[in-house]
């Protein structure tokens, strides 16, 4: 079996992935870098979406290359990382959400496979059960195992980015349902859906969104949280390769 990782800001390598070998690959997209490896006897094959020195911008990463090399290596499973801003107040520094649904807001970006020039037609994907059961039922398994608090029922707002989002636009977001927003969940998960990828996504939360908190957004606070919570994704993680083996 073969399980992708897809991680974004502060998770450039994983320690327990053995046997680790980054490789460049070329898709009829563009071109992609992964690195393979294994975890508890699974074939793992880990992509980071800003590159290994996050050179990489939100509006630049190049989501239908990443997907498609995935497809390509013939992964099954993909559990993603979204590192989030938190709407839900009740999502503070640290808290982790699996996700049920998207709401997105960028523009500009390559969001299908089906845009009627590439192979296949155009094509209308049903996005109404998006994130794989299996795969967050092992994360769920997992976070219990180990003790460690994972709420369920998150809504991803996608931005643009760089830049932070305005009060305004969270304010909008919450009104549409959204629970936690960032800047590489969409177009990735719909292009996972349409790409028939067995994907989930888990959000840890490193800052309330603007307008959510009472200070200003700093990267010394996100950088804080993501060292005081990075360890108990990379648990949950573990724990999921394990059950989905």
């Amino acid at each position: 079996m073969k399980i992708g990782i897809i991680a974004g800001t502060g998770f450039y390598n994983l320690p327990a992935l053995a046997g680790a070998i980054a490789t460049p690959v070329e898709t009829q997209y563009g071109k992609a870098l992964i690195t393979k490896g294994s975890w508890h006897s699974a074939e793992i094959v880990f992509l980071t979406r800003h590159g290994v020195d996050h050179s990489v911008p939100p509006s630049k990463v190049n989501y239908r290359a990443n997907i498609t090399a995935l497809k390509n290596e013939g992964v099954e499973f993909v559990i993603a990382v979204n590192v989030v801003g938190g709407i839900d107040p009740k999502l503070g520094a640290g808290a982790l959400q699996l996700l049920d649904d998207f709401v997105d807001f960028t523009s500009g970006r390559e969001h299908t496979f089906f845009d009627g020039v590439q192979p296949g037609g155009v094509q209308h994907t049903d996005m109404s059960d998006l994130y794989d059961h299996q795969v967050k039922s092992a994360m769920v398994a997992s976070a219990i195992a180990a003790g460690i608090p994972l709420a369920t029922g998150g809504v991803y707002a996608g931005f643009n980015g760089p830049r932070f989002e305005t009060p305004a636009e969270i304010r909008l977001a919450a009104l549409a349902g959204a629970t936690v927003v960032g800047m590489t969940g969409c177009p990735e998960v719909s292009l996972a859906k349409e790409a028939s990828l067995r994907y989930a996504a888990i959000a840890l939360v490193v800052n309330p969104a603007a307008g959510v908190g009472t200070t200003p957004i700093t990267m010394d606070e996100i950088n804080q949280a993501l060292k005081d919570a990075s360890q108990k994704v990379i648990t949950i993680i573990d724990g999921a390769i394990k059950s989905l083996l």
